[in-house]
């Protein structure tokens, strides 16, 4: 399989036959000293935006490498959006749940200081959380080779995920809910659907009211107690079976 990076200054100009194109930076420097790729080897270069390029290396140097483009293809975005709002978890738990989330087909992540998250993002803490997190979903995006790059919001609070509800189709993972989400109705319209994950104690009551009281509905994946990590990606992979993704 070829390698494949991501050089978001890609345009359609860039995806005629025969071009040639240049990565460099960060991705260049990977590339060459890690990955140790060669001039006549093949790689995929994608911009995060739809845009999917294939060719040969032309050459390789530390800081930069050039691709003579043999194939493109551009990928129409996903409608209705997915997006997971992952409250914050202790050790790599909340990490764990983007990551796969991202494999998955996510198309953006919310970070959610929710009541229960025993994890905190304040301070410094905030910018370092958000960076850590862009890093986990771009890497994840470039070992599943796709072609759109999912959006890493700024953490919200529950107050603001209620504002939230009101624009999308909100859906509270909660296993004490009565319905199930396999019996959730596809949408009919573009809004995003939005899945809200809680931290390890679950949603809190008062969360639970606020928000559906917003709009948001709550529903379980089954009889059982997923952990935080998983509860996201299973419910991804169920919508993507319902709305024909998969």
């Amino acid at each position: 399989m070829a390698h494949f990076y991501l050089q978001e200054s890609l345009r359609a100009a860039d995806s005629r036959p025969g071009q040639v194109v240049t990565v460099d930076g960060a991705e260049a420097r990977h590339a060459v000293t890690v990955s140790r790729v060669r001039p006549g080897d093949r790689l995929r270069l994608g911009n995060g935006a739809g845009l999917l390029l294939e060719g040969a290396v032309l050459s390789a140097e530390a800081a930069s490498l050039t691709l003579r483009v043999d194939d493109a293809s551009e990928t129409v975005a996903a409608t209705p959006r997915i997006r997971l709002v992952q409250a914050l978890a202790k050790g790599d738990r909340d990490e764990l749940a983007i990551q796969a989330a991202t494999e998955l087909g996510v198309d953006g992540v919310i970070p959610w200081a929710a009541a229960r998250s025993i994890t905190k993002w304040e301070g410094a803490k905030i910018a370092k959380g958000h960076e850590r997190w862009s890093t986990i979903v771009r890497e994840a995006s470039k070992q599943s080779i796709r072609a759109w790059l999912p959006d890493v919001a700024p953490l919200i609070s529950t107050k603001q995920l209620a504002a939230l509800a009101a624009t999308t189709r909100m859906l509270l993972l909660d296993p004490a809910a009565s319905g199930r989400l396999t019996e959730v109705a596809v949408p009919t319209d573009d809004r995003d659907i939005v899945l809200v994950v809680g931290p390890e104690g679950g949603i809190s009551p008062a969360e639970l009211l606020l928000l559906e009281q917003a709009g948001a509905s709550a529903v379980r994946l089954g009889d059982t107690v997923l952990r935080t990590s998983t509860a996201g990606p299973a419910a991804l992979a169920i919508l993507n079976a319902t709305l024909g993704r998969w």
